[in-house]
């Protein structure tokens, strides 16, 4: 009987559901967990040493033949010094003054469990990924026979209730000349200012270059389960023809790409990034010069994506200052913007960025009216579907029409059989005679796919909904549906609509259509909540219209 079929397939589809679910969680539970220790310099194996000299780390600017290279200070102990702000929580090494871990206490690891910052940049036994800089050049203080060690006041820095700036000074001395490698730190800021106060007190110009570089191994932090965009993971940077340029692990690793010496570009300012979901890295140096940027593989499995300065002399007995900034924390689109050109394109919006950005833009501001980023989710798509009305009411109305005189085609299909050339003046007959324009159903879509297209990236892309809770139930925007809800009701919404469209005329085509909510549905249970929110409306509003039209149509009503 049908109610029997009916309640097994119901009872086949609830269990699927729970075993997926249950699959889900497996899979969380027993997923490897990684040592997030930071190691120290001084707990790396002396073959890492070696292999850092030998991979070339440090970049070079000068000819070893014809300039001295600097006689270096007695070595130090070298340490992590913490700073924390309200955006950062940062371990420095005094050897090179590198930037070994970044953790973002505005942003958590994830909401099971004991919630802890995420952290971008870190430097364990299993994982690279830091922050290097140094100076190169004529006096430089980072070559391939080492890296300094910095004396610092204090082991701990914490920006201060009240305070809106804090500065961590590395000290070197280089024989008559004193180096002060400072980072500046400003209240809701991910950026930091690098600054290297030269002193020089001996009888000669000093003179030296800046580099900074992102050093880092392959590993995906980011797991994306299901049938979802795979974010993009690898480098980025602006060049002279391109605004925004990525290049990624592979393109890095080709054998002709290493052959060459990696990729290499010049341009005035500039900035060069390590981009993963939600998050990125960036180098920005001074925007008033022309620096070189170099994005290379090295030894194994690691990478170098850097800048090189132009070299700064500093008279005898004089004070010069090098700087440069780096970013580390959420693609926030409008910090971006103001922190060099180009630098917001690693909000990959796709091809179509120049309909995602604007419609995001709309999106934010709705926010700021709302304060609920699934509402402006909803909202968003009510707009878009008003501003379609007309296109989807004559897509709507031709398959209204379709649809009422589906049994006619069926009937002149049975009369005339495998006699195709009558069928077709038969057909275009009853379509001039009905007003009725196949194509006037395919073409309205067409023409918002990428407007649709555009939102889909734009809420796959933006951090904002990262964490975002919405209903009770979905604590989190971002990921998929918990007890998936979202995604049967969007299957549903299919299936309705389906019902409101005119069934093709061949048989196979039909079974197919019949099938496309069952395989929707699965492919969603794993797309982000906030993707399926956004499908939900848009189905829900779309079936209101088409209904309406349809019954219009089937009444007689042709307007």
């Amino acid at each position: 009987m049908d109610w029997q079929r009916t309640t097994i397939l119901g009872a086949i589809a609830v269990v699927s559901v729970l075993l997926i679910n249950q699959w889900g969680e497996f899979q969380e539970r027993n997923r490897p967990v990684v040592s997030q220790e930071t190691t120290s310099s001084t707990t790396i194996p002396e073959v890492a040493t070696s292999e850092i000299v030998n991979s070339g780390d440090i970049p070079t600017a000068i000819d070893p033949k014809t300039d001295a290279m600097p006689t270096l200070a007695a070595p130090r102990h070298a340490q992590l010094i913490s700073v924390k702000t309200d955006h950062l929580e940062m371990l420095i090494d005094t050897k090179g003054g590198d930037i070994v871990k970044v953790a973002l206490p505005q942003h958590l690891e994830s909401l099971s469990g004991d919630p802890s910052p995420f952290i971008l940049l870190n430097r364990t036994q299993a994982t690279t990924y830091v922050a290097q800089s140094g100076l190169i050049g004529k006096n430089a203080t980072d070559t391939a026979a080492g890296r300094p060690t910095y004396s610092t006041e204090h082991s701990d820095y914490q920006l201060a209730d009240g305070q809106e700036t804090l500065n961590v000074d590395l000290t070197l001395q280089q024989g008559e000349v004193t180096i002060v490698k400072r980072f500046v730190f400003t209240r809701g800021d991910n950026l930091v200012k690098l600054q290297y106060l030269i002193n020089n007190n001996s009888s000669n110009e000093w003179q030296a270059g800046l580099f900074g570089q992102i050093k880092r191994d392959s590993h995906n932090p980011v797991v994306v389960d299901g049938f979802g965009m795979q974010p993009y993971l690898g480098a980025a940077l602006t060049t002279l023809e391109d605004n925004y340029k990525k290049v990624d692990f592979d393109d890095l690793a080709d054998e002709d790409t290493v052959r060459k010496g990696g990729f290499k570009t010049s341009i005035n300012g500039g900035w060069v990034a390590m981009v993963q979901h939600y998050f990125l890295s960036a180098w920005v140096p001074d925007q008033n010069q022309e620096n070189h940027f170099s994005l290379r593989k090295t030894n194994g499995d690691m990478y170098l994506l850097g800048f090189t300065s132009p070299q700064v002399t500093v008279a005898a007995g004089e004070q010069g200052v090098i700087e440069a900034g780096f970013y580390a924390g959420p693609k926030d689109i409008y910090r971006l913007e103001e922190i060099a050109p180009y630098l917001d394109l690693t909000v990959d919006y796709g091809w179509l960025w120049w309909i995602a950005k604007p419609l995001f833009h709309v999106l934010n501001f709705i926010y700021g009216i709302l304060g609920s980023w699934g509402w402006s989710i909803i909202a968003l798509t009510i707009m878009i579907k008003a501003a379609f009305f007309h296109l989807s009411a004559t897509s709507y109305r031709s398959m209204a029409k379709m649809r009422k005189f589906g049994p006619e085609m069926q009937r002149m299909k049975e009369l005339y059989g495998d006699d195709r050339q009558k069928m077709s003046q038969e057909m275009m007959k009853l379509y001039k005679k009905e007003k009725i324009n196949p194509l006037s159903g395919c073409l309205p879509i067409l023409v918002q796919m990428p407007v649709f297209i555009s939102l889909y990236w734009v809420l796959m892309e933006s951090v904002e909904l990262r964490h975002t809770p919405f209903l009770g139930w979905i604590a989190d925007l971002s990921v998929k549906d918990p007890y998936f809800i979202l995604p049967i009701i969007m299957g549903v919404t299919m299936f309705i609509q389906q019902k409101l469209n005119p069934t093709p005329p061949d048989p196979t085509q039909a079974r197919i259509m019949q099938m496309m909510p069952i395989v929707f549905t699965f492919m969603f249970l794993w797309f982000p909540a906030g993707l399926v929110l956004y499908w939900v409306v848009n189905n829900t509003l779309s079936i209101a219209q088409q209904y309406v039209i349809t019954k219009n149509i089937e009444a007689g009503d042709s307007t």
